[in-house]
């Protein structure tokens, strides 16, 4: 699987992948660079995957990642899997913004898409 690294050490990038996973997880909405949300976008999606699963080793999957962070485990299965429950990935949306002032990267908000009821 290609990535990216974003000129980060391997902990580094993984510890700040995480730590952005968690705050989307729980805010449902955040802002950052282009790059960094294509890469996020992944394992979020991956996280709510484990949440639709709701076995006790996805559960741990998920709390491996993210750093044992137990209450965004908590809303990723009890609030977040069955809002997904119908839909088969793309939980994740990115809306461009302008370029950051300092070093012109492209921001963006990466939000979660809420489920239409029918």
């Amino acid at each position: 699987m290609a990535y990216r690294k974003l000129g980060r050490t391997n902990k580094h990038r993984r510890s700040m992948l995480a730590n952005l996973t968690k705050d989307l997880i729980m805010n449902e909405k955040i802002t950052t660079t282009e790059t960094r949300a294509k890469e996020v976008r992944k394992f979020v999606d991956k996280m709510i995957s484990y949440g639709k699963k709701g076995t006790l080793v996805s559960r741990r999957c998920a709390l491996a990642f993210l750093h044992n962070d137990n209450d965004a485990v908590k809303k990723v299965f009890d609030v977040l899997a069955p809002r997904y429950a119908n839909r088969n990935g793309g939980y994740t949306r990115i809306l461009k913004l302008d370029e950051r002032r300092g070093d012109d990267a492209l921001m963006v908000i990466l939000e979660l898409v809420e489920e239409d009821a029918k």
